[in-house]
């Protein structure tokens, strides 16, 4: 807890036997009251493991959802714990827990609503080992949402978020796509509703177990943010999106 505020992070799992349980030990608990963990159908002992760790709120998908419907299971379950700071931490240990106590407190002490944890300030994304075609693809696709959005973040494709209960309670993210768009999605949404965006300088790591996207799966992804970012600007200009409406 960190200034009476409730933290819960949760952790998004589709096979992440091999890295769940390190990263769950670097997971700070002086400021973190709980952790949820939402399996999409693992193939391996994910859950087995969760459990045995000491992960108290498990939640198993009957089908696989997508990273989409999994983060959405993630802030209703966070929601439901009362939970006034919720922190999405990937198991797979691309992302480091040590920053946790960072990011709450920018949204505890009422500076921003959400903070990501951004790989492109600093150095961090090539030298973690981000493939050089998904460098420049990140780099190309942050200027486009940048003129669009009329925003000036370094990146919009983290998986390293965290968001104030008030942000989550306010946005319909249950509506949103189940695929990996969510995200842009959802960082959208929250300009559009007139809220602030932090970001912190993360290193991250890309390794064999680190889950990752093909490149056929990440063109799609592209083309999806190229569409959110024309629908955010033309709702702008009066032709409201269905994601847009009612924020």
């Amino acid at each position: 807890m960190v200034k009476s505020k409730k933290v819960c992070v949760v952790m998004p799992a589709y096979n992440a036997y091999s890295t769940l349980e390190k990263t769950y030990n670097e997971i700070p608990f002086d400021v973190v009251d709980e952790v949820v963990l939402t399996d999409d159908r693992s193939k391996d002992e994910t859950v087995a493991l969760a459990k045995k760790i000491g992960i108290k709120h498990v939640v198993v998908h009957d089908k696989n959802t997508g990273y989409g419907g999994n983060q959405k299971s993630c802030y209703n379950k966070a929601l439901e714990l009362g939970a006034d700071i919720v922190v999405m931490l990937h198991p797979d240990y691309q992302y480091t827990p040590k920053l946790i106590e960072s990011i709450v407190y920018l949204i505890a002490n009422d500076v921003y609503p959400v903070v990501i944890g951004s790989r492109i300030l600093g150095k961090g994304a090539l030298k973690g080992g981000m493939p050089m075609y998904k460098y420049i693809a990140n780099r190309f696709l942050t200027l486009f949402q940048n003129i669009l959005i009329n925003q000036k973040l370094s990146e919009y494709h983290t998986g390293y978020r965290a968001y104030s209960k008030e942000v989550l309670n306010s946005i319909d993210y249950n509506s949103n796509s189940d695929d990996f768009i969510f995200d842009n999605q959802f960082l959208a949404q929250i300009f559009y509703a007139g809220y602030e965006i932090a970001e912190i300088t993360c290193p991250t790591k890309y390794f064999e177990e680190a889950s990752s996207i093909n490149f056929k799966r990440s063109s799609i992804y592209g083309l999806g943010v190229l569409m959110v970012s024309l629908k955010y600007r033309l709702s702008k200009w009066g032709l409201k999106s269905r994601i847009f409406k009612g924020l």
